[in-house]
């Protein structure tokens, strides 16, 4: 059964991956205003298969966006949206710019950093909600001995931990893709390994729909 109870705003949040193009401010349905990517997806099969329970997707994913500008946008594209079901995947940048910035500190999220602010983001947050779900950050990439991959999955732990803490919905979407690198190239899914195509928006969208609840 669907957890998403009917007449639900569901708000996502989150980096590039969430956002993939959306309007501004918000990104909306109809006419492409969600993105091309998974938020689009969830909203489409949401839209054709429970129709009748009129579940509103709203779109506020900014590409770049660690946990900190997160916090910074949080009462605007969070609170102010008084969403009933929210859903938030961070954590890439956060990861990433480690490795990308690496002589750059000050652009680094370390981990204690990123699971304080996600903690009192979602601690404040969590009472005033019907619903919460939270997506890890994940890296296209099998090997768990490579370092990003490896400190990624030290990011998706924590997030793990938070959904328990919080009653929150958990989409461990690294687990989603290494199903599906058994048998595809990273390549074949993202070219930096961070940016899906539309197979790995797919993959992300069923990790999701699947967690709460969603008949196939």
């Amino acid at each position: 059964m669907l957890r998403i109870e009917g007449n639900s705003k569901l708000v996502m949040v989150g980096d590039s991956i969430t956002d993939c193009g959306r309007e501004r401010p918000v990104g909306e349905m109809p006419w492409g205003g969600l993105g091309n990517g998974y938020v689009n997806v969830i909203a489409g099969l949401l839209g054709a298969t429970h129709s009748e329970q009129r579940i509103r997707v709203v779109n506020v994913g900014t590409s770049g966006n660690t946990v900190r500008d997160l916090k910074a946008r949080w009462q605007e594209d969070v609170l102010g949206l008084a969403p009933d079901w929210l859903s938030i995947m961070i954590g890439v940048n956060d990861v990433w710019r480690q490795f990308d910035c690496a002589l750059m500190p000050e652009r680094h999220v370390l981990i204690d950093e990123y699971a304080e602010v996600l903690e009192e983001l979602v601690a404040s947050t969590r009472p005033r909600l019907r619903g919460l779900v939270l997506m890890a950050p994940f890296f296209i990439e099998p090997s768990r001995e490579d370092p990003m991959r490896r400190l990624i999955d030290r990011y998706g732990a924590a997030v793990r931990g938070l959904a328990e803490r919080h009653d929150a919905v958990f989409v461990d979407t690294q687990a989603a893709f290494d199903v599906v690198l058994e048998h595809r190239h990273s390549y074949m899914l993202a070219g930096d390994r961070v940016h899906p195509n539309i197979v790995g928006h797919t993959v992300i969208a069923r990790a999701f729909l699947t967690a709460i609840g969603f008949a196939w």
